[in-house]
C-alpha cells in the first residue's frame, strides 16, 4: 500500500509508488498569478489566466492520458531514449509488469520533486518543480541526473516543453487554425513563442503575449539546438516515442538562434550538448517555462537554489497556524490546510484540474469565506479588501457574483446572467463580524461605500430606472440592505426564496416556488447579531437610506404582503436618495424581533421526523410548493443544511440539538466515506428542485461527503456545547484525507468525498476557511471579543498528548500567540473550566488586551480545573 509519510513538521512528505497514482496532483501558484498542476508525471498545465495557457488546459482525463505535459529525455550510448518523468512509451508499457519503475514523490507547501531510476543505465534522475515566489510568471523545472553505475555514462539530454500558447477557449474552437498564428523565435537559451493575433471573430487583435520556454545544463550552457515544430520533432511516434528523440534530428529540421518556426503546433525541443558521468557524478539542467517574464535569473543551479528557498519561506510564512495534540501528523496535515484559502484567493475555482469550469474570478460567496481565515491570520490587511468587496452589493440587496482580480472588479456572473443565490447576502456580515471581534474596529461599520449598478435591478426580475441615482452607504447600510431585502423576499410559506440557488449551486430549478428553510434560519441568526453589533457602536442615531427605513417599519406575516414591500423599496431604492435618522435601539429592536419571527416560524412549521423518534428540521421547498424532507412511501428524506444553519444560528433550541444530531448520525453518516454526508438518496431526478438530483449520487452535491458543509456542522456542534460530536465530525474527515488507499489524494482537505471515500476536487475549496475557523474558534476556543483575547476550549481527552497538554500557535493581536492549556486529569469539556492564566509566572485576568498579550511575550499557560 503507498501512503505519504510526513518528514517534518512544515507537512513535507515523501510518497513511494507514486506510479500507481497518476491522478494526483500539486498545485503551484506565487501572487503574481503563474498557476500551475503537476502530477508525478510531470502531465498539468501552466497558466496565468483564462486566456494565457503556456502548457494545454489540462482536466481530470487528461492527467492520466500524459501527451501533453512537461518531458525530459535522454539518451545513452547503446540504450533506446528514456524519460526522466516516466513518460515514454516504453516505460508506460512496463506498468504492471515487474519491469515498472518506481517513483518517489517529495513534496513541500508548493514544491515537488520526483525521483526515478533508469535501472538499465544505473542512472538516477530526480525533477524539481515549483512557481517560484517572486513577481513573475514562470514555473521551474530542474533536473537532476546521478550516475549510480560503476562505469562512466555518456549521455544526450533533450527537454520537450509542447507550448500550446493561447485561450483555453481554443483546445476545440479554430485549434489548428490558432495554431497558425503562432511565431517562434529560437533565442540563445530556448524558445519565444509570440501569436500574430488573437484569434476571436468578434475582433482579431495584435498579438502581445510572449510565452517562453528557455533552459541551460549546469554550466549555465544553452542548448545546441531547437526542433521547434512539433509535427516535426514526434513524427509518426507520437509525444510517447518522438522521433525526433528516438533518431539524431536531421539538419534540415534543426533551428538555431535567430530562425523562426511557424506552421502549426510548436515544442519547446531544447538539444544539449553530450556529456559524459562519471560513476557517483552528478549534473543538471535547468528549465523555465515563462509568460511575459524573463527566466534568465533561475538558468543556474544557484539561482534555482535561491529561488526555491525563498519559495519555501513564503509559503511557510503564509502558514500561520500549528497545534500540538500529541498527532505530529495532524499538524503537519493542518500546514496544508492553512495555505488552502491562500491558493483559493489566486485561483479562484478555477484552473486546476478538477476545477475545470469557470473563466477566473472568485465568486462571491468564495471571496468572503476565505477572508474568515485571512482574517485568522492578519485582519489589519485585510480591511481595505472587506472594503473593497462592500462594493459590490446591489441597491436591492443583490450582489455582482464574479469579482475579478483587480480592485473594484466586479461582474455580474461568469456568464453575465443576473441569476440571485438567495444566500449570498448571509455570508458578509459572517465575515464582517469576524473581522470586529478580532479587531474592535466597530467604525469599520460606519465607512462608506458606493453600490454597484450594472443595471440589474428588482432582485434579478428587471432592470433598474434609467434615471437611477448613484448612491454610497455605510458598510453597516450594505450590510441591511442585503439581510432587510432577503427577510422580505419570502415565498408561499413565509420562508425566504431559493430563487437561483443557495450554498448548494445545484438546488437550481426552483427558482418559481422554491424556499430555503436552511438559509432563512441563517438570517436569522445574522439578523440578531447584526443587531447586538448596531447596539456596539456606540452611538444614539443611525443614518439610512429612507427607502430602507420605510421597508424596515412595513409589517411581516402576510407572504403576499411582504413581497409588496420588497417590490415597492426595490422601486424607491434607485430613485431616492433621501436619508433619515434612525434611533439605534429603534433599528437593533427591529432586527432582533425579524430574528424571532424568523425563530418561531421554523420551530412551529418545518420540524419533521422519520416516525420512529427521529426528528429533525426540513431544510427547503422545491417548485411544486412541497417539503422536500420526511417520509415519502418507505423513504426518508433528510438534507443536511437545513441542520447545520438551524443549529448554527440558534433556530433549533437547546433540546432540540441533540435530537437532530442523532438524526444525522442515523440517516447521513458513512464513516468509510468521510463522515456525514449530504443528504439521502432521493432515488429520482428531481427536476422541481435542482440538477444536483441528475448526479450520480455520492458525487458532488448530491450526497457526497461534501467537506465545507460537514465542516459547518462541526463548528455548529461545537458552538451549541457538543464538542465530542463537533471533533468527530473533523476527524472523519482528516482521517479520510489522510488514508491515501480510499481518499487517493494529497495532503489537504478536499472539496467532497465520493461515494467510494475517494477526495474530489482537492486544493480550492471553502472547507478550509471553516476548519481552520473551527479549530481556532471553537476547538481551541481562540476568539476575541472587541480587539481583545477570551479563551473558550472545546478539547477532548485525547486531544491532550503525553504530559497532558495540547498547544496551538496562532497570530492573535498583531502578534503570533501560543496558548498551551494543561488538563493532568484529561478532563473532557464539559467537566472543566479554567484555572490559573500564566505569562512567565505571572497571572492574567481575561480578555487580555493587545498591549497585555505583547507583554507576555507571545505565550500563555492555561491551567483547566475540573467543575
Amino acid at each position: 500500500m503507498i501512503e505519504p509519510k510526513y518528514t517534518n513538521a512544515w507537512g513535507d512528505f515523501r510518497l513511494e509508488n507514486a506510479q500507481m497514482a497518476p491522478d494526483i496532483y500539486f498545485p503551484l501558484a506565487n501572487e503574481a498569478h503563474m498557476i500551475s498542476s503537476v502530477t508525478p508525471y510531470l502531465a498539468g498545465d501552466a497558466k496565468v489566466d483564462q486566456n494565457t495557457f503556456l502548457l494545454a488546459p489540462a482536466s481530470e482525463r487528461t492527467l492520466v492520458e500524459r501527451t501533453t505535459g512537461r518531458n525530459f529525455w535522454v539518451r545513452a550510448a547503446g540504450c533506446g531514449p528514456w524519460s526522466a518523468v516516466g513518460c515514454s512509451a516504453r516505460q508506460l508499457a512496463w506498468l504492471h509488469t515487474p519491469q515498472e519503475e518506481a517513483c518517489t514523490l517529495t513534496g513541500g507547501l508548493l514544491w515537488q520533486q520526483t525521483e526515478r531510476s533508469w535501472v538499465e543505465t544505473g542512472l538516477r534522475a530526480a525533477v524539481l518543480s515549483f512557481v517560484p515566489a517572486d513577481d513573475v510568471k514562470a514555473e521551474v523545472m530542474q533536473v537532476t541526473l546521478t550516475n549510480t553505475a560503476q562505469v562512466p555514462l555518456e549521455l544526450e539530454c533533450v527537454a520537450d516543453i509542447p507550448i500550446y500558447g493561447r485561450s483555453a477557449e481554443h483546445l476545440r474552437d479554430h485549434r489548428h487554425v490558432t495554431s497558425l498564428l503562432h511565431r517562434g523565435h529560437v533565442t540563445t537559451y530556448g524558445l519565444d513563442v509570440k501569436p500574430t493575433l488573437t484569434f476571436d471573430e468578434r475582433g482579431h487583435l495584435p498579438g502581445r503575449v510572449v510565452y517562453r520556454v528557455w533552459g541551460a545544463d549546469g554550466q549555465g550552457m544553452p542548448p545546441r539546438y531547437l526542433v521547434p515544430v512539433t509535427r516535426d520533432f514526434e513524427g509518426r511516434g507520437g509525444p510517447l516515442w518522438p522521433d525526433c528523440v528516438v533518431k539524431t534530428p536531421p539538419e534540415h529540421l534543426r533551428r538555431k538562434e535567430g530562425d523562426t518556426a511557424m506552421g502549426g503546433e510548436l515544442t519547446a525541443a531544447l538539444y544539449f550538448a553530450p556529456c559524459v558521468l562519471e560513476p557517483g557524478q552528478s549534473t543538471q539542467f535547468q528549465l523555465v517555462l515563462a509568460v511575459d517574464s524573463d527566466p534568465s535569473p533561475y538558468l543556474t543551479p544557484r539561482g534555482v537554489g535561491d529561488a526555491l528557498a525563498r519559495t519555501k519561506a513564503y509559503w511557510r510564512g503564509q502558514s500561520t497556524c500549528r497545534v500540538d495534540t500529541g498527532d505530529s501528523d495532524f499538524s503537519a496535515w493542518l500546514r496544508w490546510v492553512s495555505i488552502q484559502p491562500v491558493l483559493r484567493r489566486i485561483c479562484g475555482c478555477s484552473f486546476l484540474p478538477h476545477h475545470d469550469y469557470g473563466r477566473g474570478g472568485r465568486g462571491w460567496r468564495d471571496l468572503w469565506q476565505d477572508s474568515l481565515a485571512l482574517l485568522l491570520s492578519d485582519p489589519a490587511e485585510v480591511r481595505q479588501d472587506l472594503l473593497c468587496h462592500f462594493g459590490c452589493v446591489r441597491p436591492d440587496g443583490t450582489n455582482a457574483t464574479i469579482i475579478g482580480d483587480r480592485p473594484g472588479e466586479f461582474k455580474a456572473d461568469r456568464n453575465n446572467i443576473p441569476r440571485v443565490w438567495m444566500d449570498h447576502g448571509f455570508w458578509p456580515f459572517v465575515t464582517t463580524k469576524l473581522y470586529l471581534e478580532e479587531t474592535g474596529d466597530m467604525a469599520f461599520l460606519l465607512e462608506q461605500r458606493p453600490y454597484f449598478d450594472d443595471g440589474f435591478a428588482y432582485r434579478g426580475e428587471g432592470e433598474r430606472p434609467q434615471t437611477s441615482l448613484g448612491r454610497t452607504g455605510t458598510v453597516l447600510e450594505h450590510l441591511l440592505v442585503q439581510q432587510v431585502t432577503a427577510f422580505f423576499d419570502v415565498g408561499d410559506h413565509g420562508i425566504i426564496r431559493l430563487r437561483g440557488a443557495d450554498w448548494n449551486d445545484g438546488l437550481d430549478m426552483a427558482v418559481e416556488k422554491g424556499e430555503s428553510v436552511a438559509f432563512t434560519a441563517a438570517y436569522g441568526g445574522s439578523l440578531r447579531d447584526l443587531a447586538q453589533a448596531v447596539r456596539s457602536l456606540g452611538q444614539e442615531t443611525v443614518v439610512l437610506h429612507r427607502p430602507l427605513v420605510q421597508l424596515m417599519q412595513r409589517d411581516f406575516g402576510a407572504p403576499e404582503t411582504m413581497r409588496q414591500a420588497l417590490l415597492d423599496y426595490c422601486s424607491a431604492a434607485y430613485t431616492d436618495g433621501a436619508e433619515e435618522t434612525v434611533p439605534a435601539e429603534t433599528l437593533a429592536a427591529r432586527l432582533e424581533a425579524m430574528s424571532q419571527w424568523i425563530f418561531r416560524k421554523i420551530r412551529t412549521q418545518e420540524q419533521v421526523g422519520d416516525g420512529t423518534g427521529l426528528t429533525w428540521f426540513n431544510s427547503y421547498y422545491d417548485n411544486s410548493g412541497r417539503q422536500v424532507e420526511g417520509v415519502f412511501g418507505d423513504q426518508v428524506r433528510m438534507m443536511l443544511t437545513g441542520q447545520v444553519f438551524t443549529i448554527m444560528s440558534g433556530a433549533a433550541e437547546d433540546e432540540q440539538v441533540p435530537r437532530i444530531a442523532r438524526a444525522v448520525d442515523w440517516n447521513l453518516w458513512e464513516s468509510s466515506r468521510g463522515g456525514c454526508f449530504l443528504n439521502t438518496d432521493f432515488g429520482e431526478v428531481k427536476t422541481d428542485l435542482g440538477r444536483m438530483f441528475g448526479f450520480a449520487y455520492g458525487a458532488k452535491e448530491n450526497g457526497a461527503v461534501f467537506c465545507h458543509m460537514a465542516v459547518m456542522y462541526a463548528y455548529a456542534l461545537y458552538s451549541r456545547g457538543l464538542a465530542a460530536e463537533g471533533l468527530r465530525v473533523l476527524d472523519a474527515l482528516y482521517h479520510q484525507s489522510r488514508d491515501f488507499a480510499r481518499g487517493r489524494i494529497l495532503p489537504g482537505i478536499p472539496e467532497y468525498f465520493d461515494l467510494q471515500g475517494r477526495g474530489m476536487y482537492p486544493y480550492l475549496t471553502g472547507a478550509a476557511s471553516w476548519f481552520m475557523l473551527t479549530l481556532r474558534q471553537q476547538m481551541f476556543g481562540i476568539r476575541g471579543a472587541g480587539g481583545s483575547l477570551t479563551l473558550e476550549p472545546k478539547l477532548e481527552p485525547e486531544q491532550f498528548d503525553g504530559d497532558s497538554c495540547a498547544a496551538i500557535q496562532c497570530p492573535f493581536g498583531g502578534e503570533m500567540l501560543t496558548v498551551v492549556y494543561h488538563n493532568p486529569r484529561k478532563l473532557p469539556y464539559g467537566s472543566y473550566r479554567l484555572g490559573r492564566v500564566e505569562a512567565g509566572g505571572a497571572v492574567l485576568t481575561l480578555p487580555l488586551t493587545p498591549a497585555q498579550l505583547r507583554e507576555a511575550h507571545g505565550r500563555l499557560d492555561v491551567y483547566l480545573e475540573q467543575v
